[in-house]
């Protein structure tokens, strides 16, 4: 019940500001259209109807249809679902790999802390579109490809974050009375260190979600991500820009849906940081 509370306090705090409050009303928008994508579609999101292409906004389909018949906002829909997929898959990935080596690295000896910060510059030195395209050279495109790509850049991110975050914690009374009392890293671990710092990775990862999303699109545009003819909003953009001279109702279409998206979660991020961090909240 405490944790249901302190949720919902800190929601409201989101939700009291302008910003917070917009972006909040887009997230679950686009959290709806992904988890409900079959039943809020029209149509099949691949169903071809190529003697109706390229067709207006109609009460039939909504926003037009593509090079193919096939009806934008079904396709838009569906790319929700496509775009939280990688975003939380590559997000889940990240976090479980970097938070046990960030924590690791804390509490290793001088030498192997140095070892896994090494590890960390060198995946960071390394630009997501270069990785992807070594990754993809050996392995071809796909959307697995995507998330182990989008996964391995952002493990350097709660690495850092949660070494710092167990750095200022392994002095904490609390801890060394668990140490005096016999209490193994694991348990430490477990059960004092990771709930003190679940905090600040969770809004880390509100903050990368919108980041995730427009890496997998780049990547998807350049066709090294999500392949056809899976709906993803990168893909939709590649298609709609082969064709921009027939209709610039497929490119405005998804590039509006991908810029909504990452604003509504980069304004939910942001508020949700400020409504957690208490210094932030004392200043205003």
């Amino acid at each position: 019940m405490r944790t249901l509370r302190s949720i919902g306090l800190v929601l409201r705090r989101v939700c009291g500001t302008l910003p917070g409050g917009f972006g909040g009303a887009i997230v679950l928008l686009v959290m709806v259209a992904a988890t409900f994508a079959p039943w809020v579609a029209t149509h099949d999101p691949d169903g071809l109807d190529v003697m109706n292409r390229f067709a207006g906004p109609s009460a039939d389909h909504w926003l037009g249809t593509d090079h193919l018949g096939r009806d934008l906002f079904s396709r838009l829909v569906h790319g929700a679902t496509v775009a939280m997929a990688v975003a939380l898959s590559a997000i889940a990935l990240a976090l479980a790999v970097g938070t046990p080596l960030g924590i690791l690295a804390a509490w290793l000896p001088a030498q192997g802390e140095r070892l896994v910060l090494i590890v960390f510059d060198v995946i960071s030195s390394f630009p997501s579109l270069v990785l992807a395209l070594a990754i993809v050279a050996v392995f071809g495109p796909s959307t697995l490809m995507v998330v182990i790509i989008v996964g391995i850049t952002l493990t350097p991110h709660f690495g850092r974050i949660a070494r710092a975050q167990v750095l200022a914690l392994k002095s904490a009374p609390f801890l060394e009375a668990e140490r005096i009392l016999g209490a193994g890293f694991p348990r430490i671990v477990w059960h004092h260190i990771l709930p003190n710092i679940l905090g600040p990775l969770i809004v880390l990862a509100s903050m990368d979600i919108p980041v995730v999303i427009a890496i997998e699109a780049g990547l998807s545009f350049l066709g090294l991500g999500v392949r056809p003819p899976l709906a993803s909003w990168g893909v939709l953009i590649q298609d709609g820009y082969q064709f921009l001279s027939d209709s610039a109702i497929p490119v405005v279409v998804s590039s509006a849906a991908l810029a909504l998206a990452t604003l509504g979660f980069t304004l939910f991020g942001e508020a949700l940081r400020d409504a957690v961090d208490p210094r932030i909240r004392q200043e205003r």
